[in-house]
């Protein structure tokens, strides 16, 4: 008898394990948190086992959804080049994508780069603000998708990863034994400054600017001379910086999601397959 997977049931469950959260799986997949349960429960009727078990920090993988995991990535994997392959030849036009400065340098050149070479015939042009410039930009239909950053919670877009913000400075550095403490930033709308702020408000931390509204190269300097802290996500810090923990004696911070953001009146074929790859992209990277 044939036997075929539901591709659909086994991408549910990857992106709950890889967010260890049904409310986190719901929200990147756009659906309510009762489809996913339901969805999972579908896979394990079928395979006859359970796949997750629940503890403090959320969804864990028994030991049967361990051995799932691996090749349900990998058959997913397949399916999206496949598709990619079979299709790429449809794809034409011009797609503008939106991105946060701090991420272009990290991930994004092998993402354009294999987007280049699956779709010759696309366009591709590249706009570079902050995340709630973006989401405006995206709006009036000045872009055709953007990945934003944003505070982790219920959001328009589909959750690619989660990420902590961190608070960086130089390595060997004394900056964040300042006060009050001086702060570099990109610029005034920056997703991350609201937060920031409040973090060092909540617990008392007189602070001052000594840069603002510049490039996150400029940034990077104030913080690499030691004139300056500034807070980034984990995975954007380069290994000649230096993570603050939380002996350095600032506040925490909270985690951020970046999200894919696709128009809510639709996206064309172009739009659509670049969300492919930057999708298999963070997946892989992971």
């Amino acid at each position: 008898m044939m036997r075929n997977l539901d591709t659909t049931l086994v991408r549910t469950f990857v992106t709950a394990a890889d967010n260890a959260s049904m409310t986190a799986a719901a929200n990147a997949l756009n659906l309510t948190q009762g489809a996913v349960s339901q969805q999972i429960r579908r896979l394990e009727e079928i395979f006859g086992c359970d796949l997750f078990e629940r503890d403090r920090r959320g969804l864990r993988l028994t030991p049967p959804g361990e051995r799932l995991f691996g090749k349900a990535k990998r058959l997913l994997s397949l399916n999206d080049e496949i598709w990619g392959d079979m299709t790429k030849d449809a794809v034409s036009g011009r797609v503008r994508l939106g991105v946060p400065y701090d991420l272009v340098g990290t991930w994004l050149a092998p993402v354009l780069k294999a987007y280049a070479e699956a779709c010759p015939q696309v366009e591709i042009s590249l706009v570079c603000a902050s995340s709630p410039e973006l989401i405006g930009l995206l709006a009036a239909g000045e872009i055709d998708l953007a990945v934003i950053e944003e505070p982790v919670g219920p959001s328009a877009g589909e959750c690619l990863a989660i990420e902590r913000l961190v608070w960086v400075g130089a390595r060997g550095g004394a900056a964040h034994l300042k006060r009050p403490l001086p702060l570099s930033m990109v610029s005034e709308t920056c997703a991350f400054r609201p937060v920031i702020l409040a973090s060092l408000r909540d617990r008392g931390f007189a602070w001052r600017t000594v840069f603002e509204s510049g490039t996150i190269e400029a940034t990077r300097a104030t913080v690499e001379a030691d004139l300056a802290v500034t807070a980034w996500l984990a995975a954007t810090v380069s290994p000649d910086l230096a993570i603050l923990g939380p002996e350095s004696g600032l506040p925490p911070l909270p985690s951020f999601a970046i999200n894919l953001h696709l128009p809510p009146h639709g996206a064309g074929a172009a739009a659509r397959e670049f969300a492919r790859h930057i999708r298999h992209d963070l997946t892989r990277h992971r």
